[in-house]
């Protein structure tokens, strides 16, 4: 087991499973070497049922290099209409070709439009919004390019058919097609931001009712990784705006006027939601804890969303290290682990745990658990903590209580308004997936369950700098 890239670490991925070598290269050379194809779990009636009791249009697209967010903005701007009538299953890669099902609420056939980079194809209609459960999974093909070391691929695959609870022994020297993996499911650098992972800062102190520590960590926090513009304004934004009790520097007492149109005005368009932010700031005085609320909530409710759904994610990546580094298995349950039964109702080849089928592993219980999970009938988890989880016991219960502890959150903290607000789940703590490689090029095609980041299992092939994962 390897230490992983302190970015990685930084988000609370803090190692490998592999101990091998990488493969080196790069993914996302070109938006076409990173394809995801959304396993749909959604029924639409015909395109001319009766649009007051479909009100809802639903259609495919494929997007080339688009930012889901983006696209449903462009979307909506096209056809004239609010982007919150606007919504989809899953957010993607935007350097990527991707297809994925969108919904418009109260939408046209005939009001569709043409947008570059995108083929959108009408499905039918809908009594209801499209919404994230109607997302079982996602089919990839990942090309890697420029790989260093391609032959490392098999002696990575044989530590991944091992944490599977597989046969390692299956995968001869020289081959890893056709091999079951897997691999921690940790949440990717894209959950907090691949090249500015902040996105967990930001809803810890949106959960710890720090408004304006929320708004300061989103629009401060410049990083080497940025445009030269963008890190200009951010450090603008860290020296004048933020207040600060660690001495003179940026310190700015209650009462005095701070220049948030200032910082506004040296914010570059395409950083629309900072602005969004600040203008709001402009427009309210921003110094009262309900100014910086009322910035945070300019931006779309999935994002909102996604603040605290980031604090959450970081929180569990942590509790996975950490049973990483005790050498705690992730195949099968030990005592005072709570396991998921699998859905019986997933399509046919992919396994999904149902989170409203749980049950300890106590006692006797914990052998005929372990039977389940071998067959691929159940799921150890870890909780995405909120108002509604009970952590495990015993050992993997000590190690979230002591994350928790550590980050000085607990469950009642997730009673938060509005979009904020989350009750929290658990999540299985490994996948598995099927790999059938293609060598020339190095090309990764597999499937995963919903929620579950393709780059978290490339990372253990690359071993690279996670911006270089895209």
């Amino acid at each position: 087991m390897r230490e992983a890239h302190p970015r990685e670490r930084a988000v609370g991925m803090e190692y490998y499973v592999s101990d091998a070598e990488g493969v080196g290269g790069r993914l996302k050379a070109e938006p076409g070497d990173f394809r995801v194809r959304e396993i749909e779990r959604f029924d639409a009636e015909p395109v001319d049922a009766d649009p007051g009791a479909y009100p809802h249009l639903v259609v495919r697209a494929t997007l080339r290099d688009w930012d889901t967010n983006d696209f449903a903005k462009r979307l909506a701007d096209a056809m004239e209409i609010s982007r919150e009538r606007v919504s989809w299953a899953g957010t993607k890669d935007k350097r990527a070709v991707t297809t994925q099902l969108f919904s418009i609420r109260k939408g046209s056939p005939g009001d569709l439009p043409e947008v570059n980079g995108a083929e959108i194809e009408v499905v039918g209609r809908a009594g209801r919004f499209v919404e994230f459960g109607d997302l079982a999974g996602n089919e990839f093909e990942v090309v890697v390019r420029d790989p260093e070391r391609p032959d490392a691929v098999d002696a990575v695959t044989r530590h991944l058919a091992d944490f599977a609870g597989g046969d390692a022994g299956a995968v001869d020297a020289d081959e890893s097609d056709g091999v079951t993996v897997g691999f921690p499911n940790f949440f990717g650098q894209q959950r907090f931001g691949s090249r500015r992972p902040v996105t967990h800062e930001v809803g810890l102190a949106v959960v710890r009712g720090d408004w304006e520590g929320a708004v300061m960590a989103y629009v401060g926090n410049p990083h080497e990784a940025e445009p030269e513009d963008s890190r200009e304004a951010r450090g603008y934004v860290e020296r004048e705006l933020r207040r600060s009790s660690d001495g003179p520097s940026g310190d700015r007492p209650r009462g005095e006027t701070r220049d948030w149109q200032g910082a506004l005005d040296r914010f570059p368009d395409r950083l629309g939601y900072e602005r969004s932010m600040l203008h709001r700031l402009v427009e309210r005085g921003g110094e009262d804890p309900e100014d910086f609320r009322a910035a945070l909530e300019t931006v779309p409710w999935n994002l909102q969303r996604l603040f605290v759904n980031a604090a959450q994610s970081y929180a569990f990546n942590r509790i996975l290290s950490e049973r990483l580094r005790r050498g705690l298995p992730f195949d099968r349950p030990v005592e005072g682990d709570v396991v998921a039964f699998a859905d019986r109702e997933a399509p046919d080849g992919l396994t999904l745990p149902d989170t409203d089928r749980l049950q300890r592993a106590t006692g006797a219980r914990v052998d005929s658990m372990t039977r389940h999970c071998e067959r691929g009938r159940a799921f150890v988890t870890a909780p995405l903590v909120g108002t509604e989880t009970e952590p495990a016991e015993g050992e993997p219960g000590e190690i979230e209580r002591e994350v928790l502890a550590d980050l000085d959150l607990e469950p009642a903290d997730f009673d938060l308004p509005g979009d904020f607000d989350s009750e929290g789940t658990r999540r299985a703590i490994l996948v598995r997936t099927d790999l059938d490689l293609d060598r020339d090029p190095l090309t990764f095609p597999f499937s995963l369950p919903k929620g579950s980041y393709a780059t978290v299992l490339l990372r253990e092939y690359l071993k690279v700098d996670p911006v270089d994962l895209g």
